[in-house]
């Protein structure tokens, strides 16, 4: 049996992939299948050790992006998606899979051509509350579609949808406590803030914790996650911002967080400043941490707007836009959150009810029937 497993672009596509193929392996050693084979196809293996712990063969396929404003860059894209589709269909016949998982994304394109060329049966995974067009497209021959938010229902078949949330690494799903603050060098008297700017980084969110840096410390410290891209620069800022600065060692910067210390900062956050991508909302939620959500303006189809007001209507959030993002009102927020007990309680319970801790194994469970009756 073989099974492949699209999508990327950003962690927020592969991770959850990663989490879905743990699960899969999981039920092969529970039902004691032999000769089963996964396969991750995409532009890029995104995390090639990860990959290889969790015993998923690698298949590059490229990929162009379609972007929402003028470029160059979306004509030269399409003769590189060209190119992946026909490499996507050879790879696609040589391992003639009976399942194909996506994920959703740009990347994910080429091989679920390949495989409705091929009639392999395809179940496609929505994060958002709106849907990618590569999800709208596949949900016309997908067998069955999956989605992480209710809001997102309305743009399938009703008959082949259901609800799951993200599936998380098994891993992430227990933060670490013990330790933590000694692990993080952190004070366990203050609260923490924990910034995340995503994989890629949010140039948005670190400029503003930049600018307010030095009032933040009087009062809290502050774990930030740059993305790699922008570490130097925000590192060098804070640097110069806080030179002189007596609780400069209350600042943690970070450009990528490794799974342990990820987890560990999940066992200590107050509260949380993001972005509102799909899988960021689902992890603080599984681990209650409050967040502050600034969704992406101009996000395709304003998908991280609506999720961040999902997660605000499940009670798990606040939202604020990025036009608000002010100084003094990002303070006042953070302030607002942190004094306030009670809330952050409500919060906390709210994110846990929210969350989807089964979701993985949902998805896992639905690929090996399909693929076993694909097989028989």
């Amino acid at each position: 049996m073989k099974i492949v497993l699209t999508g990327g672009g950003t962690g927020g596509h592969f991770y959850p992939i990663v989490g879905v193929a743990q699960e899969i392996n999981k039920l092969i050693e529970e039902q004691k299948l032999v000769d089963v084979e996964l396969f991750y196809v995409s532009d890029e293996p995104y995390d090639d050790r990860v990959l290889f712990e969790n015993r998923i063969g690698f298949r590059k396929v490229a990929a162009g992006k379609r972007r929402t404003y003028f470029s160059i860059k979306n004509f030269l894209d399409i003769f590189k998606t060209a190119f992946g589709t026909i490499k996507a269909v050879f790879a696609i016949f040589s391992l003639y899979p009976d399942v194909v998982f996506s994920k959703g994304g740009y990347a994910s394109f080429p091989t679920l051509l390949a495989a409705r060329l091929f009639r392999i049966p395809v179940i496609i995974h929505e994060s958002d509350s709106v849907p990618g067009r590569v999800s709208l497209w596949a949900a016309k021959f997908a067998k069955q579609i999956l989605i992480a938010f209710p809001e997102a229902a309305r743009y399938f078949p009703k008959e082949k949808t259901k609800i799951v949330g993200i599936p998380l690494r098994r891993e992430f799903l227990l933060p670490i406590s013990a330790g933590a603050y000694e692990f993080l060098k952190l004070d366990p008297a203050l609260p923490t803030i924990f910034v995340i700017g995503g994989s890629t980084g949010a140039a948005l969110i670190n400029d503003a914790i930049i600018d307010i840096l030095p009032t933040l410390l009087e009062r809290f410290q502050v774990v930030h996650q740059t993305g790699r891209a922008n570490y130097k620069d925000v590192s060098g800022r804070a640097d110069v911002v806080l030179h002189t600065n007596i609780h400069r060692d209350r600042y943690k910067v970070y450009d990528f967080l490794d799974e342990t210390t990820l987890r560990t900062i999940a066992g200590v956050a107050t509260c949380a400043i993001s972005r509102a991508g799909s899988t960021s909302i689902f992890e603080l939620a599984h681990w209650g941490i409050p967040a502050i959500l600034i969704p992406i303006t101009d996000s395709q189809g304003d998908h991280q707007r609506n999720n961040a007001f999902a997660a605000a209507r499940a009670g798990m959030a606040t939202v604020l836009e990025e036009r608000n993002v002010t100084p003094n009102i990002l303070i006042a927020e953070i302030t607002r959150l942190i004094d306030n007990r009670e809330e952050r309680d409500k919060m906390k319970a709210a994110g846990h009810a929210f969350a989807t801790p089964t979701a993985g194994r949902i998805i896992a469970e639905d690929i090996l029937a399909l693929a076993l009756k694909h097989e028989s």
